[in-house]
């Protein structure tokens, strides 16, 4: 018996869902299913990969590969052949939320610091999840962190790591980077409301306020007993304290006169 196929979970239905040649009358139609949408959204309008795409729809990335090219075939016999172009139907579930793969953007449907560790233990996807890091532990500050170390999950479980050097990259470049080598989850200490958004934007998760140990994080992370705060701020801008809050522990923001930049 053939397995019956996972239901794809998309963030919303599309705004338009008709499309036609101009000039040309009783058009024939193709039907473009609203999950073979959701992938053209994904991966061509906003450029998530296949495997990331994979991650929030909750299918396989074969699957997602199989669904992007049945979709851009029809989109070409539309524009070649002067076809009209219908969305409707599919195997798909609308977002609720509820879910922490959720894309976190169009929706806005959840705060990625506060979603339940649990959902992590279940997952069977590669993860990738990148720590603020220096000299072993979580660094205080997003913002001016030199380095990155980057684990990969699989299967619950640490595949392997590797550090990786931010090249100077400012506050505002940092959740690019991140975007940039497929980042899931960022755990770090103190990072402020601007950078927050950006990671949003770009649909990784964060768990912030966290301390000690990077490779004990993570372990925490993946057994879901992570010691967070999900209402973590770095907002001390312009000030030469060095004994302030920036996360949860007071310090100097590792020297940084104690500068806290988003």
């Amino acid at each position: 018996m053939a397995r019956p196929s996972r239901c794809r979970r998309i963030c919303t239905k599309p705004e338009y869902d008709s499309f036609a040649p101009c000039g040309v009358k009783n058009a024939v139609q193709i039907v473009l299913t609203v999950d073979e949408f959701e992938t053209i959204r994904l991966i061509d309008q906003e450029k998530k990969t296949h495997e990331k795409c994979a991650l929030l729809m909750n299918i396989s990335r074969t699957t997602v590969t199989e669904i992007y090219e049945r979709a851009r075939t029809k989109i070409a016999d539309c524009i070649v052949n002067g076809k009209s172009l219908h969305i409707a139907g599919g195997n798909y579930e609308l977002c609720d939320g509820s879910a922490w793969k959720c894309c976190g953007k169009r929706c806005g449907k959840i705060n990625f610091s506060a979603h339940n560790q649990a959902d992590i233990r279940k997952e069977t996807e590669i993860m990738k999840i990148a720590v603020t890091y220096e000299n072993g532990n979580v660094f205080q500050h997003f913002g001016h962190t030199e380095q990155f170390k980057v684990y990969e999950i699989v299967d619950g479980k640490i595949k392997n790591s590797e550090i990786i050097d931010t090249n100077g990259s400012g506050h505002g470049a940092l959740a690019g980077l991140l975007s940039g080598m497929n980042i899931d989850t960022l755990i770090c200490g103190g990072i402020g409301a601007g950078a927050q958004n950006a990671l949003a934007e770009a649909g990784i998760r964060l768990f912030g306020g966290v301390s000690g140990s990077a490779d004990d994080a993570v372990n925490a992370l993946i057994a879901g007993t992570l010691a967070h705060n999900p209402d973590v701020r770095c907002n001390h801008h312009g000030h030469h304290s060095e004994d302030h809050s920036c996360g949860e522990n007071k310090h100097g923001c590792s020297g940084h006169e104690g500068s806290c930049h988003e």
